[in-house]
């Protein structure tokens, strides 16, 4: 796991995140930060949606890569 400033960065980031998610049925877990990629566990109707990965790689990782300095991916873990 990554450093705990980067952690909380990206927890900060997702949590911003989280409402849209929600209002939709889903949600989200942060599993791990390693080597500047996140992975995500898609809960919810977020799991099973097939713009799943749209949501994934349009919105949640542009976000992190945005925001939290040294992301470079996002990553769906089952």
């Amino acid at each position: 796991m990554a450093d705990q400033e980067t952690v909380a960065s990206v927890q900060e980031v997702l949590d911003k995140l989280r409402p849209f998610l929600l209002r939709d049925g889903g949600d989200c877990e942060l599993v791990d930060v390693e080597d500047g990629i996140v992975k995500l566990r898609l809960l919810g109707a977020c799991g099973s949606c097939p713009s799943s990965t749209i949501t994934l790689k349009a919105g949640i990782e542009r976000a992190l890569v945005e925001e939290v300095p040294g992301i470079v991916e996002v990553e769906q873990v089952f």
